[in-house]
Formats: C-alpha cells, sequence, structure tokens
C-alpha cells in the first residue's frame, strides 16, 4: 500500500535524491527551472508517495509552483518523480490525481506543464499552443489543464517567474 502525504521539511533531502535518481543532477539546468528560482512553492499541492509499512520508503513525490501566464496566475505542475525501481505500479498517476483534485479544490484555476502529451493527456492535459514558454523549451511539450470551468480564461502568452499583481 501507498500513503500519500504533504511533503514536509524533513523530506527534502530525500526527494532532492529522488529527483537527481529520476532526471540526473543536471536537471536544475532547465527553463522550468528557472521559473522556480527564489519562489516559494505551493506546500499543500507538494505531496509525497511513501510505502505505508516500516520502511516508510519513498516511493514518489510531486510539487507544484505558481507562475504567471500572461496577465493570469496558473500552477506549473513538476516535477513529478517516481523511483525507477517502482515505475509502472500507477504512484505517478495517484499523485497527480490527488494534487489535481486539491489544487481544483483550493481555488487554482489552471495548471501547466512540461512534459509528454501522450502521457499526460489521460489527466485532462492538451497542447498549449496559446503558451509561451522560456527558451530551450519544446513548444509541443507546454501542456494545460483547466482546473475549474473556464479556467484557462485570461492563461495565454508568457509564462513567467511568479510575482504578485
Amino acid at each position: 500500500m501507498i500513503r500519500i502525504a504533504p511533503e514536509t521539511a524533513a523530506d527534502e533531502r530525500e526527494i532532492e535524491y529522488l529527483l537527481d535518481t529520476a532526471f540526473a543532477p543536471g536537471r536544475t539546468a532547465l527553463s522550468s527551472y528557472r521559473l522556480r528560482d527564489g519562489v516559494a512553492p505551493v506546500a499543500p499541492l507538494c505531496l509525497t508517495a511513501r510505502d505505508d509499512d516500516v520502511t516508510a520508503a519513498l516511493a514518489g513525490c510531486i510539487r507544484f509552483w505558481p507562475v504567471r501566464a500572461g496577465e493570469g496566475r496558473a500552477l506549473l505542475l513538476g516535477p513529478v518523480a517516481t523511483h525507477p525501481t517502482r515505475q509502472g505500479e500507477g504512484i505517478g498517476a495517484m499523485l497527480i490525481l490527488e494534487s489535481l483534485e486539491r489544487a481544483a479544490a483550493s481555488g487554482w484555476g489552471a495548471c501547466i506543464l512540461v512534459g509528454d502529451e501522450p502521457y499526460y493527456r489521460r489527466f485532462g492535459f492538451a497542447r498549449a499552443d496559446f503558451l509561451a514558454f522560456p527558451p530551450p523549451t519544446n513548444p509541443s511539450r507546454v501542456l494545460a489543464k483547466a482546473l475549474q470551468p473556464d479556467g484557462l480564461h485570461g492563461i495565454q502568452g508568457d509564462v513567467t517567474r511568479w510575482r504578485e499583481p
């Protein structure tokens, strides 16, 4: 069994190790990390997936960050990672579904990410040609999903680092 819980400060080191294992240490050079620099994550949506046994081994994690998309605000999903030895068990899907449900319940209107459309399509994401992500992001990998009715209204143009309105 897997237990999903909010990320805590005590999880940080283990999560960073998982992210390095899943994506390689060079992951922080990606353009999406520039949108995260100096911005606090949306803590209630950052979740861990652990074995619900005595080991409580970290099997996966997901994080979200606020961003500006044109004049609107949106969530930036990612990273989401599953330990390589646990891939194929549905852990990533559980994290995505649970966190998106929490995001919608907390009033977020839209979520964007950079990823593989065939994977994320099953969660309701679609290609977002109306968004311009910082280079060198491949535009065909920029995806979006409305979390509320009309949640994508006003979400267009440049995706930039979060700033208070």
